[in-house]
């Protein structure tokens, strides 16, 4: 059978011995190279070999444990997904989410490595493979077709020794079944196995070694005699350059996916861990550190939860909900009502919160719940050994969120418990210090908290950009009696908003479908530019300076001062 690039076969493209701790194998199948690593979770990925920004080869890369790292201008993509993690040209901003390497299916049988071109077929065992401690053999690379190395490894066996020929590409002889890799239309490798460990490991390895070199030269002086078959020629897909710049952090809020509930426990006094992993078992989407997705409750509530998840992790989310006695019916229905086994609908990761990694410090500063999205940038950091320092400030000991998941950090975490008002802001000063270039400080959690620390830096000399913070809600009281005109200036639209509606509310009845999320002021999901008029800024997403320079706006509840704003929109 001729070989085809859409070949569904499955075939060995590696031992597991190829794939040692934080390694990068070149693999070769069917005219492609593949990037094949082994994550610290143990999970294998096999992923086109190049890196989407200039086709660097990734099998020169470095293998962070659970990110995969191009050494030319450092794009890291996620263990799983293989998605863009971070952009070193882009250190503040998330990339895009579309920015994704392309995968191939991949499994770990039998003391081999197997791939396929795509998932048409499923994978199963071959005739024979269970109940053995199978034993990989040297690989030999043959410079000949894979129909011809097939052809000769038959005539292998011995007169009286009948040969079984195994679908795939594959022949039996005797105990031992040897597997023919295509790598291309004229290049093959024999990958052979044995039922079992052998005694003499040194001496089997070199009878067959023997044999097989045998073969192959016999093989190559046939096929230098033939005429050279048309080498495959896979077609690889570009990444514009507006994909590759450009954030991408507008998720339209009707968008979403089921997950399962697959657990519920008790963090901490007033704090509920959940765990939501897909329904099929597959991994779930890219992820960057300080991201957080909408959970659709049963009450038809929404609410925006951060993401603790670590670099790689994609088998769950995990959340953290803190159990408010106030609460108007979102974590009281999480907390009280979802059970393990329910299903939810979220929409995928969005990011406003994202995390720089090119800090010569960075400093992480949590209170209460605001834990959550910090646990998974120290996680990030963590793996990439970066430097990074943790302070958690909580009332009590027994308030402190994910306190198992702190003391495996690597970095510096110290916990502050109890401290008063005036003692947390003489930390913060102690911890934050005069500004230093490439500083930069991360804050979550209570709006009073994060507005301290923010005059706290700013007092110490701390720039607007080296300060990063996300409030979980905005508790200011919203001034919504103004009435103004608004002109769309790429839609060609004029609306008049009256007191008592949002600019948002207007252009959804006007027929625009603009994204949101918190429709707070708190999340930056529906961030617009102005190009003219003067904003009402009330919004707790924006910083001083971005507020100052008045070239953006928060949609859902900032307003005009002037009688007409033009929106870049």
């Amino acid at each position: 059978m001729p070989l085809s690039l859409s070949d569904p076969t499955w075939y060995p493209i590696a031992s597991s011995e190829d794939l040692p701790f934080r390694h990068v194998y070149h693999g070769q199948l069917l005219g492609r190279e593949l990037a094949v690593w082994r994550a610290d979770d143990g999970n294998v990925n096999a992923w086109e070999n190049r890196c989407l920004h200039r086709g660097v080869r990734l099998s020169i890369g470095i293998n962070e444990g659970q990110e995969l790292k191009c050494q030319y201008h450092g794009w890291r993509y996620a263990n799983r997904s293989a998605g863009c993690t971070y952009i070193p040209a882009h250190p503040a901003d998330a990339p895009a989410r579309r920015i994704e390497n392309r995968k191939y299916p991949v499994r770990e049988a039998f003391g081999l490595v197997w791939s396929a071109a795509n998932d048409d077929q499923r994978f199963a065992p071959f005739p024979g493979a269970e109940g053995h401690d199978w034993f990989a053999l040297r690989p030999v690379p043959v410079n000949a077709t894979p129909e011809d190395v097939l052809a000769g490894l038959s005539r292998l066996a011995p007169d009286d020794q009948s040969v079984e020929f195994i679908p795939g590409r594959a022949v039996t002889l005797g105990s031992a079944r040897f597997f023919v890799q295509p790598v291309d239309a004229a290049r093959s490798v024999i990958r052979g196995i044995l039922p079992e460990k052998p005694a003499d490991e040194i001496a089997t390895l070199r009878y067959y070694n023997e044999q097989l070199t045998k073969l192959r030269d016999s093989l190559e002086r046939a096929a230098a005699k033939k005429p050279a078959p048309e080498p495959l020629q896979p077609v690889f897909e570009k990444v514009s350059v507006e994909l590759s710049t450009m954030p991408d952090i507008a998720v339209p809020r009707g968008n979403t996916f089921p997950v399962v509930v697959k657990r519920k426990w008790q963090s901490a006094d007033g704090v509920i861990g959940f765990e939501l992993a897909d329904r099929d078992g597959k991994h779930l989407p890219t992820f960057q550190p300080g991201a957080h997705i909408d959970v659709h409750l049963p009450n038809g509530l929404v609410r925006q939860y951060s993401l603790t998840n670590g670099p790689g992790d994609l088998m769950r989310y995990t959340i953290g909900v803190k159990a408010e006695s106030a609460s108007k019916g979102g974590s009281k229905v999480l907390v009280e009502t979802v059970r393990e086994g329910d299903v939810l609908a979220i929409s995928e990761p969005r990011n406003n919160f994202p995390l720089r990694r090119d800090a010569t410090r960075t400093v992480l500063i949590a209170a209460g719940i605001g834990i959550t999205p910090l646990l998974s940038m120290a996680r990030f950091l963590d793996k990439s050994s970066l430097n990074y320092e943790l302070h958690y400030f909580a009332r009590a000991s027994q308030t402190m969120a994910f306190s198992s998941e702190l003391d495996v950090l690597h970095g510096r975490v110290d916990r502050h418990i109890g401290f008063t008002r005036e003692a947390i802001k003489a930390k913060v000063a102690e911890v934050l210090g005069p500004y230093q270039f490439a500083n930069h400080v991360y804050i979550c959690g209570p709006g009073a908290m994060l507005e301290m620390v923010q005059a706290t830096a700013a007092a110490l000399g701390w720039p607007d950009d080296a300060v990063h913070f996300e409030y979980f809600q905005n508790d200011k009281v919203i001034d919504a009696s103004s009435a103004f005109d608004v002109e769309l200036a790429r839609s060609a639209l004029t609306l008049h908003v009256p007191a008592g509606r949002t600019i948002l509310q207007t252009m959804r009845e006007a027929g625009l479908t603009v994204p949101s999320s918190c429709e707070q002021g708190a999340c930056g999901t529906c961030l617009t530019g102005v190009i003219e008029g003067e904003v009402d800024h009330q919004d707790v997403y924006l910083n001083k300076t971005e507020k100052a320079s008045n070239t953006c706006m928060m949609t859902c509840v900032s307003r005009a001062k002037s009688g007409r704003l033009v929106l870049d929109i």
